[in-house]
């Protein structure tokens, strides 16, 4: 058995080597381009949370906690941009999921010209969300949009409205627009979980005498739970998140009506503004982020276990 002295050498003499060293210098831009715009961002963050400064010009103030403790306890239009997002989330897990799943049933069970359909169905997620804000904007239109004239025509005149504009139409109108986006991500998921499915269960269900609907709450729920968890996790982290659909739409109006963290985060960083208040936010916010994720994983791995 060699003794430690030598083992030492033999391993210093490894990393030394030229070969090795040259697969390292390989990998060297890519790990300093993740140190400068990751980690030194990440860090430079928690220290600008505790000053009060402008971004441009001065000399940071060191305040401490006050920020934070502005946020969560002084700043009641910031907790009303995060009921918003939170009432976007609540419809994109219930709605949006729902149409996801029902969509991805029908294509898993070999419909005519289903791989059309996942084409078409995945194709709004990867769309700009620029370019989608711009044509909804268009639909919602309250003058001549595409939604109040179709209305018009069918004789619901009754119901037209200036739906992104007015306080009590707006945040479900944004949260339409997000759904319409974002389905397919969740579409692709699930079909990819209902394909995993032996589909020797299902014929011995079908033996059995066992309906369709009872083979979907007996043998396809169960086994999608995790799939489930999945997809919630995905559209909690997406749709809080949520600005690009927002500052193509409504740009946080009418009022604050349709307000999300996002936005208000980003609109501290403006200039002349307060980015020391803004990386605080982005704290609190990632921080809440990560609980809701802690918590969908925990009950991930419950559901697992049973």
């Amino acid at each position: 058995m060699e003794s430690q002295p030598i083992a030492l050498k033999k391993t210093l003499r490894s990393l030394l080597d030229w070969g090795t060293m040259s697969n390292y210098l390989f990998i060297l831009p890519a790990v300093a381009m993740f140190l400068t715009f990751n980690v030194y961002p990440y860090f430079k963050v928690f220290q600008l949370s505790v000053y009060s400064w402008n971004g441009i010009s001065g000399a940071p103030l060191f305040v401490g906690l006050e920020n934070f403790k502005d946020i969560l306890f002084d700043n009641p239009a910031w907790w009303a941009s995060m009921r918003n997002a939170l009432y976007i989330t609540l419809l994109a897990l219930t709605i949006q999921n729902g149409v996801a799943l029902l969509l991805a049933w029908l294509v898993d069970r070999d419909i005519k010209g289903g791989q059309i359909y996942r084409s078409i169905f995945f194709l709004p997620p990867i769309l700009s969300g620029i370019v989608v804000g711009l044509i909804w904007n268009w639909i919602y239109q309250g003058d001549f949009g595409l939604l109040n004239v179709m209305l018009e025509r069918m004789g619901l005149g009754a119901y037209k409205h200036a739906w992104l504009a007015e306080p009590g139409t707006a945040i479900t109108s944004l949260a339409v627009v997000h759904m319409w986006k974002g389905f397919g991500w969740g579409f692709i998921i699930l079909l990819a979980g209902l394909q995993g499915i032996p589909r020797d269960l299902y014929e011995a269900a079908r033996v059995d005498g066992a309906s369709e609907l009872r083979i979907f709450w007996r043998i396809t729920v169960p086994l999608m739970i995790p799939v489930f968890i999945l997809v919630s996790v995905l559209t909690v982290l997406g749709t809080m998140q949520l600005y690009d659909l927002v500052i193509t739409t409504t740009r946080g109006g009418p009022g604050s009506h349709t307000e999300v963290p996002m936005k208000r985060i980003l609109d501290e960083i403006t200039p002349g503004s307060r980015l020391g208040y803004a990386c605080s936010m982005g704290l609190v916010f990632g921080a809440i982020l990560l609980v809701v994720s802690m918590l969908q994983m925990q009950i991930s791995k419950r559901a697992k276990v049973d």
